[in-house]
């Protein structure tokens, strides 16, 4: 059984990072999907595809799959920089600005 180990990213709906910091293990589908004739609908005979695993870090994650024989593929996460300024949005419109209007 593979299953992949990494860290989901921030969503695009939101500025926050919650549900970033843990780590996940996801199983691979060992079946393809199949498409219902009658209702068009997507289905699957596999349901450890459902699975999602909770680790507070990658090693106790890397641990629980070696304990349980699980082919496990570790994505790294990349590193968000860091380019938010002082004082944000409404710096822009402070009555203490410094330095020139530009529009």
């Amino acid at each position: 059984m593979r299953a992949r180990i990494y860290r989901p990213t921030k969503t695009a709906m939101q500025s926050g990072t919650a549900k970033t910091r843990s780590w996940l293990l996801e199983y691979f589908p060992n079946s393809a999907r199949e498409v219902d004739p009658l209702m068009g609908w997507t289905s699957s005979a596999d349901t450890q595809t459902q699975v999602r695993l909770r680790f507070d870090t990658k090693e106790a994650a890397l641990d629980y799959a070696a304990e349980h024989g699980i082919e496990a593929v570790v994505t790294e996460p990349q590193v968000r920089k860091a380019n938010i300024r002082a004082g944000g949005y409404g710096e822009n419109f402070a009555t203490k600005r410094r330095g020139a209007w530009t529009h």
